[in-house]
Order: C-alpha cells, then structure tokens, then sequence
C-alpha cells in the first residue's frame, strides 16, 4: 500500500477503489493496461504512473525510515484502524503513528480546535471544558500546534485522559520544536502522534489543511473554542460537516476578531452554540444509561411497509448507521428513507441520534 500511496494523481478514494476492484494493493500493480482502464474513471496515464520504477524504490526507502523510527503503520483495512474515520470516503489508504495500538473501539472521542493566539478567556474554556469532561474518559486529539490545540492536549494530560496528536509532516521531528516536549508526555501517557505523510515530508500550508480532515474525521464532534472567520479550524469545521459529525462553537463577543469565526458558524447553523461541558454531554447523548440488548422484533407488533421492513432490517445488523448508508444499504432515495424513518420514530421503532445517525428502539 506505500506504493500505492506514492503513485502520482493516486489519492486515497481511487486507491481505495483500485484495492477493490482487484483485491489487494498488490495485484493493482500486477494488473495489465486493459484490466485497470476497465476501472470506472481510471485509465493510461494512471496506468502508466503506476509502472514508474521509483515507485517501489520510494515505497522500500520510507520501509527502512518506518523501522528507523520505529513506528508504526495502520491501513485502512486494519482492525485498530479508527473506526470513525473509517467512515469518511476520503480517510488516509494508511497512516503512521508512535503508538503500538490504538483501542478507540466504543471510546467517546472529541476534537479541540482552534486559534494559534487564544485570549486567556479562550484558554480557560478550553482547559475547563476538558477537565468537566474528565468522568466520561474521552479520547482528545487536536493537532499539536500553537494556542488551543497545546492547550486541549496538556488539559487532557493533566486530567488524565488519552490525546492523540495529528501531524501535518513526517514523525521524524515535531513542528513547532516548542511541543517536542509535549508530544513526549502524549506518548509516555499511552496516547500518540499520528500523520499520513512520509518521513521528510516538508511543513507548508497544504498539508495542514489535509491533516485537518482527519482531525475532523477521528471524532464523534469537533469543539472550536475561538477562531477568526479564515483559518485552518474553518477547513476543520467544514470536513466536520461534510462527514455529518456535530460541531459546538464557543461564542463570543461581537467584534472579536477571535470569535468571529464561532459567531459566523453559530449564526449560519454550522456548530452548536456552546457554553459549557453539558451541551456536550446532552447532544451526544453521553448521560443515557447502558440498556441490556433485547432482540428487537417490530415486526411482529406491527404491520410495516415493504420499505419500513427493509430499514429496520438494516438497522438490525448494526448498533447505529448513518441516514445515508441506510440509503445506500436498502437500494433507496435518501428523501424516501427520511420519510420512513420518521414514520418508525412516530410509530416507537427508531430514534434519531446526534449527526444524522439512527437506531432501534431496544
């Protein structure tokens, strides 16, 4: 799969469309021009880049590197491989990280984002949020930069919790030098640093901004405790929507360079007002107590549709799923799947969940 990620105009939805399409990474470079032109929207030149000789010469070089600093590498076909993240069609084909495992598996996580030059109110909130956020254990990953993202991870560290840094670089070093230190402490702590790119990887602009879609994508939402109108946490907070998770903003003054980005996306319905760790809990529904399973069988009290059948039969073989893979799952129009799962939450059988999820009434 190095190779593959190397390959040039490969990005992670094609590559992921090659792996399926003939099995393995593997038989992808051993397929002849014929059988990969056959690939929908995949034709000569990518057949052609992925004959390049240094390929395969990159892919062994950044071997030698992941065992040089003894890292480790998660594909996306992994079993620890985030699951959450899993979700989004544009995740990373793999990643490398400084921790051995990752055990996200039913665990509450959150990103914290936001601005390289918070206030003191700015960093209050945030180290307040976390620390009231403590008794649900939840795992906090920000991306290790100046302002908010240090100071969501040593809050985390100071209340116990797991952190997780995504880097936008190679895990060679750690960018700024000033967070070495911490990102020691995020290790030592059982936590780690994760990033998609390649030893030497350089540090500019663009890698930040595809670093931010997997801050976005490892967590159940996105918390954004101060940010201007431009800026990499507005990048976060659009992949946030895009993958259909919960966004909260801190607001703030009006007139607030710092807070004018929250108040925007408050006020155009992107994020949730947030002023403190309740909203949270309440939203993602965190206080509901654990129910024993029940084998759920509406059909037998009730005379379902044909379609509405088909939903909960879907929603059976799964704890909760996204209103548009139960689209995708039943062969239906997202707007008739909408209408039905309104009238099986009217009729007691579903209930919707935070981010567009939904599942059986147990």
């Amino acid at each position: 799969m190095l190779a593959l990620q190397t390959t040039t105009s490969v990005g992670p939805i094609t590559a992921k469309r090659l792996i399926e399409y003939f099995g393995s990474a593997k038989e992808v470079f051993l397929a002849k021009e014929k059988e990969i032109n056959a690939v929908h929207r995949i034709g000569h030149t990518l057949y052609k880049n992925l004959q390049q000789v240094d390929v395969m010469h990159r892919a062994e070089s950044e071997l030698k590197n992941i065992a040089k600093y003894g890292l480790s590498c998660y594909t996306y076909q992994c079993a620890d491989y985030p699951a959450l993240l899993k979700e989004c069609v544009d995740s990373p084909l793999l990643f490398f990280s400084t921790s051995s495992s990752f055990n996200f598996s039913g665990r509450k996580i959150l990103s914290f984002i936001g601005t390289r030059n918070p206030s003191k109110q700015g960093v209050a909130i945030c180290t307040e949020l976390i620390k009231d956020l403590k008794a649900y254990n939840p795992i906090i990953v920000s991306g290790l930069a100046y302002g908010v993202d240090v100071t969501a991870h040593l809050a985390a560290l100071d209340s116990g919790l797991d952190t997780y840094a995504v880097l936008g670089h190679g895990l060679n070093r750690i960018y700024p030098d000033a967070h070495t230190s911490v990102a020691k402490r995020i290790v030592d702590n059982g936590g780690g640093c994760i990033s998609e790119f390649w030893i030497n990887s350089k540090v500019d602009r663009e890698n930040f901004i595809q670093r931010n879609r997997i801050v976005a994508g490892m967590s159940q939402a996105t918390i954004v405790v101060e940010s201007a109108i431009k800026g990499g946490s507005m990048t976060t907070v659009t992949f946030a929507n895009d993958y259909n998770r919960d966004v909260f903003a801190v607001p703030g003054r009006v007139g607030d360079l710092m807070s004018a980005g929250c108040n925007q996306i408050i006020k155009k319905n992107r994020a949730q007002l947030l002023t403190s760790a309740s909203d949270i809990i309440e939203t993602l529904n965190w206080d509901s107590a654990v129910k024993s399973p029940k084998v759920i069988q509406p059909q037998l009290f009730l005379d379902l549709s044909p379609d509405e059948e088909l939903i909960v039969e879907c929603l059976q073989k799964c704890e909760r799923e996204l209103l548009d893979m139960i689209a995708l799952s039943c062969s239906l129009p997202i707007y008739k799947v909408s209408s039905v799962l309104l009238n099986l939450e009217m009729l007691g059988v579903v209930r919707p969940l935070p981010g567009k999820y939904f599942e059986l009434v147990r």
